[in-house]
């Protein structure tokens, strides 16, 4: 089936929950998603109430705190949310991702040649009692390191280590710097040897059909063609450029000329970043104005399924900071209701 970029816009809405909002629960919804993209505190609560219909972000929070939601470095080397059985499988999966930031990173540069197995013990050895702050991590390690910058060792933990951070860091209204722990420690469950094709599979399911640069994009593990072309119960697709996409063979669809309410996304929303061309849901012009210098400059603003804004949020409400086209009497309505909506939860 040749599929057009609209229709392709229109399915990857559909499956993402943003054509029309869900009723399950966060948890079932960041597992579904394989999870959210977390650097920030606030956008995966902005990722969740744009997909469901009714929000408790406290409902979140209690996750984190018994600990059936994790944060946790993984796809693409960013901090995601995800549910304990895929933190401790994406983080193995994901660790060439780490590899590369290792080589390239400026800060951990001072601490890069020292040994690891030698330095993971130590690392150990400063979590044998249990989590600890960041700072105090870095600090304890400059101990066994004094001529290593403990910033350098505090990155090279971060890299090298499973490790989670903990509450109240990422819980609703909640203010702390970042903890950490060893993940398999925190949820119970041991760090497992990843499933590629269920995990391809699931890619499929939520932002499919896809291309194994796709995948790439979304994940950042490599040299994933001879996976997809291996897997034989995958659909084959073509865009409007004759490029073969991969899809599950249940893989649902939304025609082209489905209506696409306006959606308030975080600056990282995964439907933004999970794509080698990044245009399922903008076109490149528009995409340079959402990207700054150390990357994107404020929130998306989806309109008729695209990028046509950028909004942030400012002493407890919404601002849009730049409309990239004039918005129809209709559109302008559906981003008042959207307003009110995230007003309603930022004000909770």
């Amino acid at each position: 089936m040749r599929l057009t970029r609209r229709r392709l816009n229109r399915t990857l809405l559909l499956r993402q929950q943003l054509l029309e909002r869900g009723t399950g629960s966060p948890s079932a919804l960041v597992r579904h998603l394989v999870g959210l993209q977390a650097q920030e505190p606030l956008p995966p609560y902005l990722s969740l109430a744009a997909r469901l219909e009714d929000l408790d972000p406290r409902e979140v929070s209690r996750a984190l705190e018994e600990r059936t939601l994790v944060r946790i470095v993984c796809l693409r080397g960013t901090i995601h949310l995800v549910e304990p059985a895929d933190a401790v499988t994406l983080r193995p999966w994901t660790d060439p991702v780490r590899e590369r930031e290792l080589k390239a990173s400026q800060v951990v540069r001072p601490a890069a040649g020292l040994d690891r197995e030698r330095f993971l013990a130590a690392l150990a050895d400063v979590l044998a009692d249990g989590p600890l702050p960041q700072p105090a991590i870095s600090a304890r390690l400059a101990e066994r390191y004094p001529d290593v910058t403990p910033a350098a060792l505090g990155q090279l933990a971060r890299i090298l280590a499973p490790l989670a951070q903990l509450p109240p860091r990422g819980c609703w209204n909640a203010s702390g710097g970042v903890v950490y722990d060893y993940v398999d420690r925190w949820t119970g469950l041991p760090l497992a040897e990843p499933d590629v094709p269920a995990i391809v599979r699931r890619y499929l399911a939520a932002f499919g059909p896809a291309t194994a640069a796709d995948v790439t994009a979304w994940s950042g593990v490599t040299r994933l063609g001879p996976v997809l072309t291996g897997m034989a119960d995958l659909v084959r697709h073509e865009d409007a450029d004759g490029r073969v996409l991969f899809d599950v063979p249940d893989g649902s669809f939304a025609d082209e000329d489905t209506p696409a309410p306006v959606r308030l996304l975080g600056t990282y929303d995964n439907v933004w970043l999970s794509h080698a061309t990044r245009d399922r849901v903008t076109d490149p012009e528009k995409r340079r104005a959402w990207m700054g210098a150390n990357g994107g400059v404020g929130n998306v603003l989806l309109v008729d399924g695209w990028l046509e804004g950028i909004w942030r949020v400012e002493d407890g409400r919404v601002r849009v900071v730049d409309l990239l086209r004039p918005l129809s009497p209709s559109e302008q309505a559906g981003l008042d209701e959207e307003i009110a909506r995230v007003e309603a939860l930022l004000g909770r």
